[in-house]
């Protein structure tokens, strides 16, 4: 079970904090956790922290003077000033079970990011059901164009960075705000982009009228000076702009009532090309380095959100014309024995994945073979159909099924990854479970072609299969 967020607020763990230096981060190495302890680290705290295991995140902490821990034990808190902890952390965790006992002070992760992001001007938090990652991505790209220097705190490491993070200046602060337990109403935008919003983390979210409630608090952060950047295109965003106290633009797809909107779209190479238009003038052509005409939508909403920002036009389309990825989206990994191109990506919706396998069959030549790893038991028994019809209808040839990550849950719900195989052969897809990681690899190595495209999908840690096949290429090299 997922510890609570803690609810101070700044002004709080202003107080809190006040005179004091040592903080200890539980789970350092986690995505947004590191970014935050290098980011403290900088503005001149003593950071330390445990990780169960050392990775190439944790490595870079500590060749910045940030000792980690491996081995979770009380003795590592005894003389903190704060505990810092990530949600996922369980509450048997030794460091959090003893600083709670005795007084320390505990900060949830969302809850200390939201003290953090006050000491940055302009401040552009990016939420929605999906395509975050790759929006703040996009923001990066774009203020670092733009030469204001943004401090950057993403959901997946940045190819232009190669880590989750770019520490930059204190003008402009972009960040990626997931939904998951109402984490992003800890946090204090100036902006607040809201890309789109679909039923997801069922396990927390009860109902659609919940999920639009918080969405709609995430934009009222910004205050009635702030501003709201929403999909025009999606109903559910547009219910929200009528619950907007602050100001609002929307942006869409060839959508003339969108204030900033698409036009002109065409595909070159596989890649999306566009403009940009805003009341009918052209601000901008931007011909993409990722595929995916859904990374269209993502492209209008950062366009938007920095030019609302004072960006110029002309720097924003260069920026994203430059940008090129971010890890685990589309992510290009090696080639297999036979010299299919092997991609990884995070996709774990049936909405994600029926966008990202559009994306991929428009650059691929051959065929489009696919191993899934559906992430938590609850999402996929909640959008079961959803997966079932995202395999079915899509343009892949074949479909591997890897056993369900469970993350935080265990299966009250009795549904198997065999099971999803089965009903999305019975629609006519050829798709199979298969029984390990090795064997999932092994099926994409047996009879792959130079023209064939093999994708890893899911956020579990199906990326091992894309490791597998990465491994043996070089041994096959060697």
């Amino acid at each position: 079970m997922a510890l609570p967020n803690t609810h101070i607020g700044p002004e709080g763990i202003e107080r809190l904090l006040r005179g004091k230096k040592k903080l200890f981060f539980a789970g350092i190495g986690g995505v947004s956790m590191n970014s935050l302890a290098s980011v403290s680290h900088l503005r001149g705290f003593d950071v330390s922290g445990y990780d169960r295991t050392p990775s190439e995140i944790t490595e870079r902490l500590e060749r910045a003077g940030i000792p980690v821990y491996y081995e979770a034990d009380a003795a590592h808190v005894k003389d903190a000033d704060a505990l810092i902890y990530t949600v996922a952390m369980p509450e048997t965790n030794p460091e959090y079970a003893w600083a709670k006992e005795h007084g320390i002070p505990l900060i949830s992760r969302a809850d200390y990011l939201g003290w953090l992001m006050t000491g940055y001007g302009v401040r552009i938090g990016v939420s929605g059901t999906h395509g975050k990652s790759t929006t703040t991505g996009m923001v990066c790209r774009i203020l670092t164009e733009a030469g204001v220097d943004p401090t950057v705190l993403n959901g997946a490491p940045l190819v232009q960075t190669g880590a989750v993070d770019r520490i930059g200046g204190h003008d402009f602060f972009a960040f990626e705000a997931c939904e998951y337990m109402d984490s992003f109403l800890d946090f204090q935008p100036t902006t607040a982009i809201v890309l789109n919003i679909e039923r997801d983390h069922v396990d927390y979210f009860h109902s659609m009228d919940q999920l639009r409630g918080s969405f709609a608090k995430f934009a009222n952060l910004t205050g009635t000076g702030g501003l709201a950047v929403l999909n025009a295109d999606d109903r559910n965003c547009m219910t929200v702009r009528e619950m907007c106290v602050c100001r609002t633009v929307t942006f869409g797809r060839n959508n003339p009532a969108a204030d900033y909107s698409s036009a002109n779209e065409r595909t070159e190479s596989g890649y999306p090309a566009f403009d940009i238009v805003r009341g009918g003038e052209v601000l901008g052509h931007v011909t993409l380095r990722i595929p995916g005409e859904h990374n269209i939508a993502n492209a209008a909403a950062a366009f938007a959100a920095c030019a609302e920002n004072g960006i110029d036009p002309a720097k924003i389309a260069e920026g994203l014309c430059l940008y090129e990825g971010i890890g685990r989206r589309m992510e290009r990994v090696c080639r297999t024995a036979g010299g299919a191109a092997v991609y990884s990506d995070y996709a774990h919706h049936p909405t994600e994945i029926a966008v990202t396998l559009r994306g991929a069959r428009a650059i691929c030549r051959g065929r489009l073979r696919v191993v899934f790893q559906p992430h938590t038991f609850s999402r996929t028994a909640e959008l079961f159909d959803g997966f079932v019809g995202a395999f079915a209808d899509s343009g892949a040839d074949e479909v591997i099924l890897c056993d369900i990550y469970p993350a935080r849950e265990t299966n009250i719900y009795g549904v198997t990854s065999a099971g999803l195989a089965e009903a999305i052969a019975a629609k006519g897809k050829r798709a199979i479970r298969a029984e390990s990681f090795e064997a999932a690899a092994d099926i994409m190595d047996r009879d792959a072609a130079p023209d064939d495209l093999v994708i890893v999908v899911g956020a579990g840690d199906v990326i091992k299969v894309a490791e597998i096949l990465k491994e043996r290429e070089k041994r096959i090299a060697n």
